[in-house]
């Protein structure tokens, strides 16, 4: 029977933590749970407040604990695309034990020796890009275990990252008394749910993940990372007028952004769509001061996308993949003529996590699973002892009760029968 393992996927986000639990069962991903928690303690992706993150941190994984019933101990960590620097480093792999056939331990050993070959200042390995084995000079389209030669060649895509940043990270989430069961780039992350690695095998992607004060682009191609950036603008700003004029909350505005479903602004009524009574003031605002507001910002957001891909589709005609939080808000959808490539809106459509915030976690732990095939590692996010007890119980509920629609359809077919 094969193994069901719990993983913990962890980012710290622009204005909120975000926590999804998976169990992995068969290479399939079945989400246990996610939360959420606020927190004002990032300023351009870095960390601005240790104290509100930490507390964030100690928060969704309480939460999630108690829904549980068992100790996350250990999670994976979302690293933002600060500095990243794509590294790509060629070995060479001799099988000189005489057993003439490619094992896990030489792949682990050619994988090894890339990462040993480079070392940067001021970036910090975060995660593999991408691999590729060649035996007698052929490409291998999967990872030849088992495969009879004497010797292969391996191409190993690495990820480097600031390291100031990641060193960071790691402290905060350690300081909430959890473990760092590994460190993954968080566009990287969205690129492995999102698809867009293995669509940009075809057709190179910019996968745009649109985050509340800053949007990551992502430039993939051939099945691998080729470099990003960060665009110190994300779906806050359009909302940025209104929030000020009427000081709307953030959960405010994000509803009336949800509500915004027509490019056009000269088409929307005066019908109010908010009311909020605040001491002696009352606000209400329209759709069309709501479209009149927003609208341009888009636009101009859109702008300064095309002007900073230009160059690359001068030489490259790629796609836009949009993802991220931001992705959720349903006027941006009849944007894409507005795009100086074709574009598209990703929708997540995992059960349990069906929504934009989710991407980067639940990318995290495709990454982690497809890695841990190499590194056959045995640790996962949970205590195990607490894990089995809660099988456990939930196995010996089960049986000793007399509830469940199969036990009662049973019963109902016995006594019908008599």
């Amino acid at each position: 029977m094969a193994k069901k393992s719990v993983y913990a996927a962890l980012e710290i986000s622009d204005r909120e933590v975000r926590l999804v639990v998976s169990e992995i069962f068969n290479d399939r991903s079945n989400i246990l749970r996610v939360e959420r928690a606020g927190h004002n303690g990032i300023k351009g992706s870095k960390i601005s407040d240790e104290k509100e993150v930490v507390k964030a941190i100690e928060q969704v994984v309480k939460q999630a604990q108690i829904a549980l019933g068992y100790r996350i101990e250990r999670v994976l960590l979302a690293i933002p695309a600060l500095a990243v620097r794509p590294v790509n480093n060629k070995v060479h792999v001799e099988i000189e034990d005489g057993t003439h056939t490619i094992r896990r331990f030489h792949l682990q050993q050619g994988l090894k020796s890339a990462m040993a070959n480079q070392t940067f200042e001021n970036e910090e390995f975060v995660n593999v890009n991408r691999i590729e084995c060649f035996v007698d000079g052929i490409r291998q389209d999967r990872i030849p275990l088992g495969m009879d030669t004497d010797e292969f060649d391996m191409e190993v895509d690495l990820l480097y990252a600031d390291k100031e940043t990641v060193y960071s990270y790691v402290a905060t989430v350690e300081k909430a008394g959890l473990q760092v069961l590994d460190i993954i780039l968080d566009i990287y992350g969205a690129a492995k749910e999102t698809g867009a690695l293995f669509q940009s095998e075809q057709t190179p992607v910019v996968l745009v993940d649109l985050e509340a004060d800053h949007t990551t682009l992502a430039f993939l191609n051939h099945n691998r990372l080729g470099f990003s950036t960060i665009l110190e603008k994300g779906y806050a700003s359009f909302i940025a007028s209104l929030q000020e004029e009427y000081g709307l909350s953030e959960a405010s505005s994000w509803r009336l952004l949800e509500n915004l479903f027509d490019e056009r602004e000269m088409d929307a009524d005066d019908v109010v769509i908010y009311i909020e009574q605040k001491d002696d003031q009352r606000i209400e605002i329209s759709r069309r001061q709501l479209a009149e507001a927003v609208l341009p910002k888009i636009r101009g957001w859109i702008a300064d996308l095309n002007a900073g891909c230009a160059g690359i589709l001068e030489s490259t005609p790629f796609t836009y993949l949009i993802t991220g939080q931001g992705s959720s808000i349903p006027v941006l959808k009849q944007f894409d003529k507005a795009f100086n490539a074709p574009a598209n809106v990703y929708s997540v459509t995992a059960i349990g996590a069906r929504n934009g915030a989710f991407v980067v976690p639940l990318g995290m732990i495709y990454a982690w699973d497809d890695i841990n095939k190499l590194d056959n590692k045995d640790q996962t996010s949970v205590n195990n002892n607490e894990l089995e007890e809660s099988i456990e119980s939930i196995t010996r509920y089960a049986k000793d009760q007399e509830g469940g629609f199969t036990r009662k359809l049973k019963k109902a077919m016995l006594s019908s029968k008599e």
